[in-house]
């Protein structure tokens, strides 16, 4: 009794703080090759690299985000029908104004039927965060299990913090990994 209780719990926390992904076909599992919801670089056994894909700016313009190399880089992937996304947004927006645009690139993929939904939500919520939309499939890395997914890219392009479900952003940690 108290092993179904515990998995019907487990089952049920994991469904508060990440939404599916019903766009994915594949299921990608954390770069450490075990399932879970933050994996750091130190974990993987070989280095992630910013993968070459196609997004789209709220201007249309198209942005390989191999050209994004040079600075930290901030993916977070999201919908705007997707609870723990819309909650975990605050947070990113602060931590968003709190770090060097100098140093550091945000870029938040939506993942929503069409974009419109998404820059309605962001203008709505008078957000500042740059947001895009896919022009052709995710690579495979972003085939996560739910979204709310976030991957932080050191200067070079490589994965230095993977976190899949719902996070605060908005504290001393992000802040000095983002430096």
């Amino acid at each position: 009794m108290k092993r179904t209780l515990i998995i019907t719990f487990a089952i049920f926390g994991s469904a508060l703080t990440s939404c599916t992904n019903n766009q994915s076909e594949e299921k990608n599992v954390a770069a450490s090759g075990q399932q879970q919801n933050t994996t750091d670089s130190h974990m993987a056994s070989a280095t992630v690299q910013l993968p070459s894909f196609s997004i789209q700016d709220i201007n249309g313009n198209i942005v390989n985000m191999q050209s994004l190399k040079g600075k930290k880089l901030f993916v977070n992937l999201w919908a705007s029908w997707c609870p723990p996304c819309k909650k975990e947004m605050p947070s990113i927006e602060k931590l968003y104004q709190s770090v060097d645009s100098n140093k550091v690139r945000f870029v938040l993929i939506s993942f929503d039927d069409q974009f419109e939904q998404a820059k309605k939500y962001v203008s709505s919520k008078k957000m500042k965060l740059p947001i895009y939309y896919p022009t052709e499939n995710p690579p495979a890395l972003f085939n996560v299990q739910g979204i709310p997914a976030t991957f932080i890219f050191n200067e070079k392009g490589e994965l230095v913090k993977q976190i899949e479900g719902m996070e605060d952003y908005n504290n001393k940690e992000y802040k000095a990994l983002l430096q």
